[in-house]
């Protein structure tokens, strides 16, 4: 187990709005938690999902790093123009109302993001792409949703080969151009953003992984989840280690401006 340096980046995970005993909780999943720690070896900092509510430039002032997160909510379609979605599709408007401008505004500051799940189709909305809401029903593509009636390490077993753009960042990153990826996920990337490039795909063509083209730092997308036991898999631990690597960059910029370590 890693002890915390207070010298280490501080990585903001935006929460998501869950229900306990009938009231709202704000809540992380501890294993990006232990990500963050293991892996980025960065200070997790839970932020709760206020909306409108973030002075945004502010709440980046004292970031190095981002981390967007996957959940069991999905973004309303509202938000890229989309067919209405499943009528049982798990809504979480608080966490819209955050992070789309949040990211928006983290890679317009140069503050690192690493987009998982959830978090990647959030990069591809906040954007301006769009999403399929139920991929498993599209010709052609493959049943990308949870395994069922398994326990949580089979759930995150590898399930399919994802091919890497042997140019991408992705390759020199990991050093392979392909990868086995576990899959857990309803939706995926309909029409691409703006200023994304294709980093990654599944051999039915579904993105796997995208990067911010003209992105000032680290900014990824993947719809895999690499932080479910982050230092037992190789693939996984090099793509924190760089994360983390980008926010230390920020870490130590952000103290040599003026007025800003004392904030």
């Amino acid at each position: 187990m890693y002890r915390i340096d207070a010298s280490w980046p501080a990585i903001g995970i935006p929460a998501c709005v869950k229900s306990v005993e009938e009231l709202p909780f704000h809540a992380v999943g501890e294993k990006y938690i232990t990500a963050v720690v293991e892996g980025a070896q960065g200070m997790p900092l839970l932020l709760p999902v206020l909306g409108e509510a973030y002075d945004i430039p502010s709440l980046l002032d004292r970031m190095d790093g981002l981390l967007f997160t996957g959940s069991t909510s999905n973004i309303h379609p509202r938000h890229y123009g989309g067919a209405p979605d499943r009528p049982d599709s798990p809504q979480d408007p608080q966490r819209d109302a955050t992070t789309l401008p949040l990211i928006r505004a983290a890679i317009a500051a140069g503050v690192p993001v690493f987009c998982i799940c959830r978090g990647h189709q959030e990069l591809n909305v906040a954007l301006g792409g769009t999403l399929h809401t139920q991929v498993h029903d599209l010709p052609g593509k493959r049943d990308h949703r949870s395994p069922k009636n398994v326990d949580y390490d089979a759930r995150y077993a590898p399930q399919h080969k994802v091919s890497l753009e042997p140019s991408g960042m992705l390759t020199k990153i990991l050093g392979r151009t392909e990868i086995e990826v576990n899959s857990l996920h309803w939706q995926a990337i309909d029409r691409l953003a703006p200023g994304l490039a294709i980093e990654a795909k599944a051999p039915d063509d579904v993105i796997e992984a995208v990067r911010v083209e003209k992105a000032k730092t680290f900014a990824f997308g993947v719809q895999w989840h690499p932080e479910y036991r982050v230092t037992e898999n190789p693939v996984s631990l090099a793509l924190f280690k760089a994360f983390g690597a980008a926010c230390r960059d920020r870490a130590r910029a952000r103290l040599r401006t003026p007025g800003k370590a004392a904030e």
